[in-house]
């Protein structure tokens, strides 16, 4: 996969944003010496990249999120510090962003200097699984809500479709029609397909660009 400077991910609940989140930006940090994850993730307070913030900063990895992550205020404030992802042009960023329109609210603050550097990639994660997210038209329905919400068009997909614990390599294979059907009507690309890494070796034949993940501590 290769990065612009700020990699936004963006997707429903449980579309697994959260998780490639923050396996990309390890995978980042590999290559780049300055490196930042942050956390617009101010409507779901379960699943999210604080979880991993010890990890991350292990990694020399920059954490950024709201002061109320993890906690049972959930309120829509933003640090001062996520300004940084803008102003700070020689660090790399990947930004997860809320689970819906609602969420996606947070990015508008910051959109307009997005689009002004223009060195960003704005990724939707889809899980075919998820109720809202079941077939390629509902997902371009909420795709087109987080554009509208966070004034930042999508520039590619991720298809992230999974059971948790009962994925199979059939599991994913099952989603590859849904996913060029959305790929179709979006008129965008798949950038990837991202599996729980012990079902590499059952899909890398199957399935181009496919990427493995490891799981937050949390949801192992």
């Amino acid at each position: 996969m290769n990065f612009k400077r700020i990699t936004l991910l963006a997707g429903h609940y449980g579309s697994g944003k959260t998780n490639i989140a923050v396996n990309l930006a390890m995978q980042l940090r590999k290559t780049e010496p300055r490196v930042a994850v942050a956390d617009l993730d101010i409507v779901n307070p379960y699943f999210r990249t604080k979880d991993s913030q010890k990890e991350l900063e292990q990694a020399g990895i920059r954490f950024i999120c709201s002061e109320y992550a993890n906690s049972n205020v959930d309120i829509p404030a933003l640090p001062q510090t996520l300004y940084a992802v803008t102003d700070d042009r020689d660090l790399h960023c990947v930004l997860d962003i809320g689970g819906d329109d609602r969420g996606a609210l947070a990015l508008g603050r910051l959109s307009p200097a997005i689009l002004a550097e223009n060195n960003y990639e704005m990724l939707f994660v889809v899980n075919f699984y998820r109720p809202l997210t079941a077939n390629a038209a509902d997902a371009l329905e909420v795709m087109r809500e987080i554009e509208t919400a966070g004034r930042l068009p999508f520039t590619g997909i991720i298809n992230n479709s999974n059971l948790g614990d009962e994925t199979t390599a059939d599991t994913v294979l099952a989603t590859q029609e849904r996913v060029r059907e959305l790929c179709a009507l979006s008129a965008l690309p798949l950038v990837c397909t991202t599996v729980n890494r012990p079902l590499l070796p059952a899909l890398l034949e199957k399935i181009p660009n496919l990427i493995g993940l490891d799981l937050q501590a949390k949801i192992r």
